[in-house]
């Protein structure tokens, strides 16, 4: 049977003298799963007289819901899209459990820059001069191969080190100027090449008059 239940209870598609059979909960807030109204209504007496007392119901389906205090809920909220802004903070970080230090906890926040950067790092060693170190083959179609950047961290001595090549195909081909054998640590860097590169700088007053494509990004404060 449908019943519809106005802005103010006023409930209609159902017999006026109609009583429900509410043996599917008990009495003391047990939720009803038969009965989907949201709300007791504005009036003392508002509520539909076919709803099972005391007003607790598993279910409740409603077009629109404006709410002007807090929501407090143990469930998990599962929305398509969202407007507003959860994290008002701008800085992008994390929270954890302090590795080494009983009772205290860890905070970092993320490091920032105006691409959206792709990076490995590691250790090369070799038993002459000329090393050699292989980029992820993943990178290929992922990062530009231009905006391939390479640093080198001499380890012991001075060996001068020389960025030979970079190939995204091949890797990078390190030399020793002084033809002594290679021990570095390396980190190398791209930019992604999927997307439209990032306008870091625009007129406007809020995140929503970015001039550039709003799909590729979520930006803290503002989408979340």
């Amino acid at each position: 049977m449908a019943i519809n239940v106005d802005s103010v209870g006023n409930s209609g598609g159902f017999t006026p003298n109609f009583k429900p059979d509410c043996d599917d909960r008990s009495e003391g807030g047990t939720p009803s799963t038969r009965y989907d109204y949201i709300q007791k209504a504005i009036l003392e007496n508002g509520y539909p007289d076919e709803a099972c007392t005391p007003y607790y119901h598993s279910n409740a389906k409603i077009d629109n819901l404006q709410v002007t205090g807090n929501i407090d809920g143990s469930g998990t909220c599962t929305f398509p899209t969202f407007q507003g802004n959860i994290n008002v903070q701008y800085w992008k970080g994390f929270d954890i459990k302090h590795p080494n230090k009983e009772g205290q906890r860890l905070r970092h926040i993320c490091l920032e820059g105006p691409e959206a950067g792709v990076y490995i790092r590691g250790k090369l060693t070799t038993d002459n001069s000329i090393g050699e170190i292989k980029l992820p083959e993943y990178w290929k179609n992922l990062v530009d191969p231009e905006s391939i950047t390479v640093s080198l961290t001499q380890i012991g001595c001075s060996q001068d080190l020389i960025v030979i090549s970079v190939d995204i195909d091949k890797g990078i081909e390190v030399h020793s100027g002084n033809d002594s054998s290679i021990n570095c640590f390396y980190t190398i860097q791209a930019a992604r090449i999927d997307g439209e590169p990032l306008i870091v700088e625009y007129k406007g007053e809020t995140p929503a008059e970015y001039p550039g494509s709003k799909d590729q990004f979520s930006i803290s404060g503002f989408d979340y």
